[in-house]
């Protein structure tokens, strides 16, 4: 496969500990640029690529034709103005999630990439992580039955990092837009079920949700079932979701949104009259398969677990939160 010459949208601290890296480290693809209007900060990404081509603008990079992929880590609220902006310039884009702060947002971006014939998707790397993959097909196959009821739980305390993104509600922050993009998307692509009835207990600091607590109903292949989450950025780290049927019960755990990285990946079933299974998955790392999918769909046409259909689908069950907060 040909090498994909990617391009870096400013030098967030994530993208230089987590996604530029795994640019870097990817079968079939090249960290090629990185846009910074701040050239100091560019050295620390230079530190592990050295012949990195360094923009001073945005505009610059998306006008740079050596670049053919464009991955966006910008704050929340500039999500769909680059992304329209990164395919308009003729770019195959991967922008963090959320892609969207409303679900109507999404669907400009879906008219373009589909006037462009370009790929265009949000960054959401649990589905390219074989322990999530190994969840989806075991609830898939019915190894615990009809599911009755699935829980899930994000949280970590930045209490005390008031200029943090995601403590402002100018840049699109709060407990839901960064993380329960986790908590409901995972249910979601792991079940193939949507909610039919949310009700949300909200607290918030500053403009933002600090604590959010959601109880429903959602409705797929298997039936349906009683949905119950929690995320907050005022309590102790935790990660975990549960998926409980007819016959046992599925637990991902171990931090798999942050997968590998406090402990090794792991899925553990629970049956009745049968041993417990634990899945182990030690060494994955979801942020280089994530760039490598991406690579394999724009060169070769190959399937790609999330689309921008599949974004919308989570950003309208954020937007139902809201709408039924009491």
């Amino acid at each position: 496969m040909k090498t994909v010459n990617w391009g870096v949208l400013g030098a967030a601290n994530f993208a230089l500990q987590h996604m530029a890296r795994a640019i870097h480290e990817a079968d079939g693809a090249r960290f090629a640029a990185l846009a910074t209007g701040t050239p100091a900060k560019a050295e620390a990404f230079k530190a592990f690529q050295p012949d990195l081509k360094v923009h001073p603008s945005y505009e610059a990079l998306l006008a740079d034709p050596e670049i053919e992929a464009v991955y966006i880590p910008l704050p929340n609220h500039l999500h769909v103005e680059w992304t329209l902006k990164a395919l308009e310039a003729g770019k195959h884009v991967l922008t963090e999630k959320p892609i969207a702060m409303k679900a109507g947002e999404i669907d400009q971006l879906i008219a373009e990439r589909d006037r462009t014939g370009l790929f265009a998707t949000e960054a959401y790397m649990i589905v390219h992580h074989p322990q999530w993959q190994k969840a989806r097909e075991l609830v898939r196959l019915g190894a615990i039955g009809q599911i009755d009821h699935v829980d899930a739980a994000f949280s970590y305390d930045n209490r005390d990092e008031p200029g943090n993104i995601r403590n402002r509600p100018e840049t699109g922050g709060g407990s839901v837009p960064d993380i329960g993009v986790y908590t409901f998307g995972s249910a979601r692509w792991v079940t193939g079920a949507e909610p039919v009835r949310l009700s949300a207990r909200v607290k918030r600091e500053g403009g933002v949700d600090t604590w959010t607590h959601v109880t429903g109903d959602m409705e797929g292949p298997t039936g349906r079932f009683t949905y119950s989450s929690i995320t907050s950025m005022r309590l102790f780290p935790r990660q975990e979701v549960t998926f409980q049927g007819t016959k046992g019960l599925i637990r991902v755990g171990n931090g798999p949104f942050n997968a590998g990285l406090h402990a090794e990946a792991q899925v553990h079933m629970f049956r009745a009259g049968e041993p417990d299974a634990v899945f182990r998955f030690p060494g994955a790392r979801q942020y280089r398969l994530q760039v490598e999918a991406f690579g394999r769909t724009i060169r070769e046409g190959a399937a790609y677990p999330w689309s921008l259909e599949d974004a919308r689908g989570t950003q309208a069950m954020i937007d139902m939160v809201w709408a039924n907060e009491v």
